[in-house]
């Protein structure tokens, strides 16, 4: 299965007792094989998995939000050019960068009882759409469009569905 090449930079503070590069690795291949244009190795991806301080500067800096967020997504294409890069093998492209935030990604992952590497899972999907061109924030059928393809990717790596209410 082809997909976009990650380029990752883990922060210590992350840890070493889980393969975060296979892990990333593993969401990237299961995310373009249900968002085909996310399935050419001729899209690079760069991915910082940070600290809160990190990514509150971020998030502050070009979002105008004083506060660390979960993951960011800077997309260095439109959703036609991801399009275009993903037609055309001889061209590559980097798609953009996602930046996740340790702290916050622990404390959701607990408030939400899965593991740090379940939820950090998700949101690489979840970021990878983002770079794709999928946007949530645009109305409720996109993020409908953009759930159910979160929940398609997670599915293939036997995770269950982020979104599910609990009885």
């Amino acid at each position: 299965m082809s997909a976009p090449i990650l380029e990752i930079d883990i922060d210590p503070i992350w840890g070493d007792e889980i393969d975060w590069e296979a892990l990333a690795n593993r969401a990237a291949e299961a995310t373009a094989r249900i968002a085909p244009e996310l399935a050419h190795e001729n899209l690079l991806i760069s991915l910082v998995m940070a600290d809160d301080e990190e990514v509150h500067a971020l998030n502050k800096q070009w979002r105008a939000k004083d506060k660390p967020t979960n993951v960011l997504s800077f997309p260095m294409l439109s959703r036609e050019e991801v399009l275009h890069a993903a037609a055309d093998e001889s061209a590559p492209g980097m798609l953009g960068d996602m930046i996740l935030a340790h702290g916050v990604c622990t404390r959701e992952a607990l408030d939400k009882g899965v593991s740090v590497d379940i939820h950090a899972t998700h949101l690489i999907v979840h970021g990878l759409l983002h770079l794709a061109g999928y946007d949530h924030e645009l109305g409720d059928a996109q993020a409908e469009e953009m759930e159910e393809l979160e929940r398609k990717s997670l599915a293939l790596m036997g995770i269950a569905d982020p979104y599910a209410v609990e009885d």
